[in-house]
């Protein structure tokens, strides 16, 4: 009987996997038409020309992509790509490689036996602490240097603009972009919940979930369980990997070149440098992933700890 059971089980689950695709493409289909279908309304037709989908920047808005930007985008994605990796092994991996200890003599110090965690853990934190100081830094400059303004919402339109290009998109009509003037209103919606809330709400569930965290701290604790941190820090990652997946596609479908040189050449022209650029960073992340094993990690981590099996 026990053995049916388990016989049954993938078979149940590869047949409810089998639906997943096909309702996907169906529901695919449906929103295009559905979009399509609105924005050859007259109502429609009427709040697209309102609403065109950007809205307006203030006059001493900066213009163009400094190259600061371009050397931010890359460390962004080479940390969060790590991140992402380091955390799905976390998750996933049962039986750790290798675990970590703190040798307990930094600035920070804590009472009684350090706390040994997984090497892979180790990996993760240390690739968050330097992903939220690549964050920090980004925020002081951009703030700085008025880029602020790109990504921030300065009037209550970028609404109705964000729904407008939402329709545009979905409609296969995609909005005329100029990436290197003013972004859409849906990319400048994208870019502020992923640089000022997504990013946040990752560090502070990812501390509340770490051994940084004072276990001692008893009205802290019940204020902010760890149960709440585990809810959110998962939802957060898929957040990371769809804006990604989605980013990633519009870029290189909306004019590839020219959007490369923007994000890793710093120019307007459309060339093959920006492109060369994004391709060497992709084989460098690459091999960086590749090499975060315990062969490679174990002496890297081993000057701040101790490393044991």
């Amino acid at each position: 009987m026990s053995s049916s059971r388990k016989s049954s089980a993938p078979v149940s689950v590869k047949k409810r996997l089998a639906w997943v695709i096909p309702t996907v493409l169906v529901a695919l289909v449906v929103v295009v038409l559905l979009a399509r279908w609105m924005s050859a309304t007259s109502g429609g037709q009427d709040f697209l020309k309102q609403f065109p989908g950007q809205s307006e920047l203030p006059s001493w808005a900066p213009v163009g992509l400094p190259a600061w930007l371009g050397w931010q985008h890359f460390l962004n994605f080479f940390f969060m790509v790590l991140i992402i990796r380091s955390g799905w092994q976390v998750r996933t991996v049962t039986r750790p490689a290798a675990h970590w200890i703190r040798n307990n003599k930094g600035l920070i110090k804590t009472k009684g036996s350090p706390t040994k965690i997984s090497l892979d853990l180790w990996f993760h934190l240390t690739m968050d602490a330097l992903w939220m100081l690549n964050g920090v830094i980004f925020a002081i400059v951009i703030f700085c240097t008025g880029q602020w303004v790109r990504i921030v919402p300065t009037s209550w339109d970028v609404i109705p603009n964000a729904l407008s290009a939402a329709l545009q998109y979905a409609s296969l009509n995609w909005p005329t972009e100029d990436g290197w003037v003013n972004y859409n209103a849906l990319q400048l919606l994208a870019y502020f919940v992923t640089v000022f809330i997504a990013a946040p709400l990752a560090f502070i569930t990812g501390v509340r979930m770490s051994g940084a965290w004072p276990k001692n701290a008893t009205k802290l604790n019940k204020i902010y369980p760890v149960e709440l941190a585990r809810a959110i820090h998962f939802p957060v990652m898929l957040y990371f990997v769809l804006f990604i997946i989605v980013h990633v596609t519009l870029v290189l479908a909306t004019g590839a070149l020219r959007n490369l040189n923007h994000m890793y050449g710093g120019s307007d022209v459309v060339n093959w440098w920006g492109f060369i650029i994004f391709a060497i960073s992709l084989v460098v992340t690459a091999g960086a992933a590749v090499l975060s094993r315990p062969l490679f990690l174990r002496p890297i981590a081993s000057l701040m700890g101790k490393v044991s099996k």
